[in-house]
């Protein structure tokens, strides 16, 4: 099903952002960062805050983000910050944060964080793109924009038969559909309310899309089986084929021109340093660089720093 992961490849993947730690620098163990908030956890004696909590959520990938937010998806990330601690305290007791080859690294990982918040603030500031340049690419080509017949859903997901029926029982006396998703599903869109917005025929598997197809706008299905568990579906949206609107295809069109104008922005950077700066690079020891047999040959150039992601991705 497109819009809608396996809840057992994305748990996978929040506790293994969660044990190498999100938090970009991150080095060390929860009692090296500032504590706020209420304690949530006690390892050993260092305690775990909501602040620490809050601060791994916010640095975790997008598309990891709404599954922390679900009530397994917070249970699973605060154990692997559980067990992080552990490791940490562990590796601790063996010395290993005071090795010259952890000192080394962390030297080297303080140099790219200072390039990488240096970059992140300039292209911020200077990467911009006006809503005037995205309505000019859009009416450019809005043939890219073209779509078939769709239709937009929300569904809540659970692992049980048994829980989907309590849900749709709810729903029935007069639940919250949204509110009860957030509350209860196990799916990625729970923190949207179940939301998953438009998409076309093809998109989900059979036997939900099927389900969805059948319902009337702001009708909800029964309950539907499919490998992911069970569904309960409500349809909140059907529209013909047509060009999408420019507001929905807005960050979409920000997205694909983003990156150029980062590059743009730079090399301008590039070009400015340089202009005021004095450099020599001694090429006859830059060309000796070639590993332990000396041949002469030169080393691979350095590949240029990484363009920063835009904002808020």
């Amino acid at each position: 099903m497109k819009a809608i992961a396996s809840t057992k490849t994305i748990a996978a993947a929040l506790c293994i952002a969660a044990l190498f730690g999100c938090q970009k620098g991150s080095t060390g163990s929860t009692t090296e960062t500032k504590k706020e908030g209420p304690v949530v956890a006690e390892v050993n004696g260092s305690t775990i805050t909501t602040g620490d909590f809050t601060r791994e959520l916010k640095n975790l990938p997008e598309y990891l983000k709404s599954m922390a937010d679900t009530p397994q998806g917070r249970k699973e990330m605060m154990d692997t910050m559980v067990i992080r601690e552990l490791i940490l305290q562990q590796a601790a007791k063996d010395g290993l944060d005071k090795s010259p080859e952890i000192a080394e690294k962390l030297a080297d990982l303080k140099k790219r964080l200072i390039v990488e918040s240096f970059l992140k603030k300039k292209v911020e500031t200077d990467a911009k793109v006006s809503d005037e340049d995205l309505k000019k690419f859009y009416e450019q080509n809005k043939d890219k924009f073209k779509t078939g017949d769709q239709m937009r859903a929300s569904h809540i997901l659970v692992k049980t038969e048994k829980a989907a029926k309590d849900i749709l029982a709810q729903i029935k006396a007069g639940g919250k559909f949204e509110e009860l998703a957030k509350k209860n599903s196990v799916d990625a869109s729970a923190a949207q309310g179940g939301d998953l917005g438009w998409f076309n025929k093809g998109s989900m598997v059979p036997v939900f899309e099927k389900a969805a197809l059948a319902l009337k706008e702001g009708q909800v299905s029964d309950v539907v089986k499919s490998d992911f568990g069970y569904h309960i579906i409500k349809l909140t949206g059907k529209r013909s084929a047509g060009v999408r609107p420019f507001e929905e295809v807005k960050e979409q069109i920000k997205a694909a021109v983003m990156p150029s104008k980062q590059q743009e922005v730079f090399q301008k950077i590039k070009d400015e340093l340089k202009k005021t700066a004095k450099i020599n690079i001694k090429e006859d020891v830059l060309n000796s660089i070639g590993g332990a047999k000396g041949d002469g040959k030169p080393a691979a150039a350095p590949a240029a720093p990484a363009t920063p992601a835009a904002p808020g991705k």
